[in-house]
C-alpha cells in the first residue's frame, strides 16, 4: 500500500526520460499495491518542476485503469476558471471520474509575476475563481462579465470530480467551508480541524474530508535493502528536493514536508520528512495502516535508478 507523487524536477536528467518513466510507474504499480498518484504544479523553476499537471494526469489516465489521481495543489488564482473547467470535464471522461484536485493559492512571488497576477489579490481571486467553476462543472450555463458561458461536453461521472482546498490557514478552511469542499493542509495548526468543520455548518455545509499531517511522519520514502548504501547513492538527488522545496517556503516551518537541512547527514536525521527505510520497517510501517508516500523520481532521480526502489517499496507493501 503505497501513494505515488511526481514533481517532475529535472537539474540532471533526461526531461523525457522522467516523463515516460511516470507514466510507466503508475500502469506497472496499480495492480501492485499504489493506492494513489499525486502531481504537484510549479511554474518559471530552474529545475524543470511539473507546470501542467492536466496533461500528464491525462497521459497516465490513458495508461492505467483504476489508480486514482490527485492534482495537489493547483494554484487556482493562476488559472481561466473556463478553461480549466473544460480539462478537467475532458479529463473526467478519459479517466472514468478517476481525477480529484486540491486547489491553493500559490506561495511564490515568482509565479505570480510568470503570470502577470497580482499577489495580494490572491485570496479574492481564488474565492472568484472556484465559484465561477463549480457551477460550470455541475453544468450550468454562467452568464459572466458580460459573456454567456457554457462548458461542454460534461463531466462523465454523476457528481463530478472530487475537489478540495489546500491551504495550511484559516483563509483556506474558510475558503473550503464555504464552497462546500474538503480540506487538505500539510500544517497541522491547533484548531483548524475545528474551525473548518464549524465553518462548514455555519455554511450550511456538512463537513467534507479533512487531511492533516500526523506528526513525526515522512512525507517522501524511499524502501532499500542497504539504507546505508541508498543514502550514498539517492541523498543527494533527495537534498536537492529538499533545499529547493525549503527556498518556496521562505522561512515557513509549519509544513510537513519542508526540512530545512544543507547536507545529506542532517536530511538524513532520524524523524525528517525525507526518510530511507529497509523493506522490513516499511512493511511494517504498511502493517500499522499507513501508505508508503513515495516520490520515486525525487530530484531527478534517473528512471534506472528509481525503479529498483520502487520494486523494493512493491516487495515490502506484499510482504504487510
Amino acid at each position: 500500500m503505497f501513494t505515488l507523487r511526481f514533481d517532475m524536477r529535472a537539474p540532471h536528467t533526461a526531461t523525457a526520460d522522467l516523463y515516460g518513466a511516470a507514466i510507466d510507474m503508475c500502469a506497472w504499480a496499480e495492480t501492485r499495491g499504489a493506492v494513489m498518484a499525486v502531481l504537484s504544479e510549479h511554474h518559471g523553476t530552474a529545475d524543470g518542476h511539473l507546470a501542467a499537471p492536466t496533461v500528464l494526469a491525462s497521459a497516465i489516465a490513458a495508461r492505467t485503469d483504476r489508480i486514482p489521481i490527485l492534482l495537489a495543489a493547483v494554484p487556482i488564482p493562476f488559472w481561466d476558471p473556463v478553461r480549466l473547467a473544460e480539462e478537467i470535464c475532458t479529463l473526467d471522461i478519459i479517466s472514468g471520474g478517476r481525477v480529484s484536485y486540491a486547489f491553493g493559492i500559490g506561495h511564490r512571488a515568482e509565479e505570480y509575476e510568470h503570470f502577470g497576477v497580482d499577489m495580494s489579490a490572491r485570496g479574492k481571486l481564488a474565492d472568484e475563481k472556484v465559484a465561477l467553476l463549480l457551477r460550470l462543472l455541475a453544468g450550468e450555463t454562467v452568464a459572466h462579465d458580460g459573456r454567456r458561458i457554457t462548458v461542454t461536453p460534461g463531466c462523465a461521472s454523476t457528481s463530478g470530480p472530487y475537489l478540495l482546498i489546500a491551504g495550511g490557514t484559516r483563509a483556506a478552511a474558510r475558503r473550503a467551508a464555504r464552497h462546500g469542499l474538503g480540506f487538505i493542509s500539510q500544517s497541522a495548526s491547533p484548531g483548524l480541524k475545528e474551525f473548518y468543520e464549524s465553518e462548514c455548518r455555519a455554511n450550511g455545509h456538512e463537513p467534507g474530508v479533512v487531511q492533516l499531517p500526523a506528526p513525526n511522519t515522512p512525507t517522501a520514502v524511499f524502501v532499500a535493502d542497504d539504507a546505508d548504501r541508498a543514502w550514498d547513492e539517492l541523498g543527494p538527488f533527495l537534498l536537492h528536493d529538499a533545499v529547493t522545496a525549503a527556498a518556496y517556503r521562505h522561512g515557513d516551518n509549519t509544513v510537513a514536508s519542508i526540512s530545512r537541512a544543507h547536507t545529506v547527514p542532517e536530511l538524513r536525521e532520524a524523524g525528517g520528512p525525507y526518510q530511507i527505510l529497509t523493506v522490513d520497517e516499511a512493511a511494517g510501517y504498511v502493517r500499522a495502516g499507513r501508505p508508503l508516500p513515495l516520490l520515486p523520481l525525487c530530484g531527478g532521480l534517473p528512471p534506472d535508478v528509481a525503479w529498483f526502489y520502487l520494486e523494493r517499496a512493491v516487495m515490502a507493501s506484499e510482504r504487510a
